[in-house]
């Protein structure tokens, strides 16, 4: 009996890590401005955070990946307009553009 409240308890914190992270992610996209240029589940300007997220599933390094893109800018992967660096957000430390990167890779 012990046992499962130990277990209970444990997915209890898990899920609310995750929803503290949703939550987390999801503040500091509106922010930054990340959501002038994306949104979560359609194209804007530039893709959605879903299709983020399906392009990279699976994908060794693909955190890392996105953080340096976010941090650095780019262009060209998912069409003409480039994404300055840093979202355009000069503001965004490096621990906030890990949450958000590992925030929309969740979706």
């Amino acid at each position: 009996m012990k046992i499962l409240k130990i277990a209970v308890v444990a997915v209890g914190l898990l899920v609310s890590a995750g929803w503290a992270q949703a939550e987390d992610g999801m503040a500091l996209a509106q922010k930054s401005g990340c959501l002038n240029c994306h949104a979560v589940d359609k194209k804007k300007v530039g893709p959605s955070y879903k299709d983020v997220a399906a392009k990279y599933k699976g994908q060794a390094g693909a955190e890392a990946k996105l953080v340096a893109k976010v941090t650095n800018g780019g262009g060209g992967v998912w069409g003409p307009m480039p994404m300055p660096a840093k979202g355009g957000n000069a503001n965004l430390s490096e621990a906030d553009i890990k949450t958000l990167v590992k925030w929309v890779l969740s979706r």
